[in-house]
């Protein structure tokens, strides 16, 4: 099996890395910052125009008829460029909710418990499978209180209201609907597990390339840091954890197997974390300044750590798909045979 990536695969994502150098470069994420983690409307159109949102809408319906792994590719690259926002939810939500797919709607996405991200500025909340707008909406934020963020680039809310949203049965009666809601909300679930993991992969491998130029210029006693054994040590585990999650989220990508979703973010989870606090011992006493951006990373990958099949539950999620291997070794569940289809790419 060939996880090579294709020619157009590379051009898409070099030209995600171009545009993201365009119109999102240092100076932008700082005014940012200062803004607060506001949502810059026009940087979210240019998002849409680009296809970043519509990348897995067929073509029929406005999108570019691309697949999961496509996305993962665009997803790590916005992860790479600290790009904030509820990148996830919104596409997720393109072809469901009007505008996501051009950019023109902000969605953000409720996640279990956890706080509600950009939740003032969103046009839609995701709830499973369903998406709240209009009067329910107005509600839903209006039950809500402001919580303090860890990460200046990502507002947060704690929510407190009933969504409203329930299950509705089609003509074949409640069950078959429920069944199928349920499965649709499912398949979004680990599909933004996957796209949440592959932004945790694109930091890791930011922080690398940050902490391995850093450790040239840096000079200590005449020399480079970088020819200090322990920074060589430092900078290999962080390229040591990069490459495992990159190879991990590119075939959970391929295959769309649940299992390898929670396999591969815990991989890139890890990888985002503690590449980042490597990256800030690298840097030193300045890593902890706020004119270093490497506190950002490490703020924002604690906060993708936690949401979307966070650790506990990809472990348990993990430790059920091995013991089922284990037990029926020629079965679906041991081969991925049982895997819905990723879509298109490779």
């Amino acid at each position: 099996m060939d996880f090579q990536l294709s020619d157009d695969q590379r051009a898409l994502r070099s030209g995600m890395r171009d545009l993201l150098d365009a119109v999102f470069d240092r100076d932008r994420m700082r005014a940012a910052v200062e803004r607060g983690g506001t949502l810059d409307r026009s940087l979210w159109r240019e998002l849409g125009a680009a296809g970043f949102f519509a990348l897995r809408l067929p073509e029929e319906s406005g999108g570019v008829g691309l697949g999961l792994p496509e996305a993962v590719l665009l997803f790590e690259e916005a992860g790479r460029a600290l790009l904030p926002g509820p990148l996830v939810a919104t596409h997720l939500a393109a072809g469901l909710v009007k505008g996501a797919a051009e950019g023109e709607a902000v969605v953000t996405a409720v996640d279990g418990d956890l706080p509600v991200a950009h939740l003032a500025e969103a046009d839609a909340v995701l709830v499973g499978a369903d998406a709240l707008a209009g009067e329910p909406l107005r509600a839903f934020v209006a039950a809500a209180r402001p919580v303090r963020s860890m990460d200046p680039l990502t507002p947060l809310h704690r929510t407190g209201a009933d969504t409203g949203v329930r299950a509705v049965s089609g003509p074949e009666g409640a069950r078959a609907a429920t069944e199928r809601t349920t499965a649709h909300a499912e398949r979004i679930r680990f599909e933004g597990a996957l796209l949440t993991a592959a932004e945790q992969l694109g930091s890791a491998a930011r922080t690398t390339e940050t902490a391995v130029q850093h450790a040239g210029d840096r000079e200590q006693f005449g020399s480079p840091i970088g020819s200090f054994q322990a920074v060589k040590h430092l900078c290999a585990d962080m390229l040591a954890r990069t490459e495992p999650a990159r190879a991990a989220v590119y075939a959970a990508a391929v295959t769309g197997d649940p299992v390898e979703i929670a396999a591969a973010k815990l991989l890139a989870d890890e990888a985002a974390v503690r590449n980042a606090r490597d990256c800030l011992q690298i840097h030193g006493g300045m890593g902890f300044t706020w004119e270093a951006d490497v506190h950002l990373h490490l703020k924002r990958a604690w906060l993708r750590s936690a949401a979307r099949l966070g650790g506990a539950a990809a472990e348990e999620l993990l430790a059920a798909g091995l013991g089922a291997a284990r037990r029926y070794p020629g079965s679906s569940a041991a081969s991925g045979r049982g895997a819905p289809e990723a879509g298109g790419g490779g």
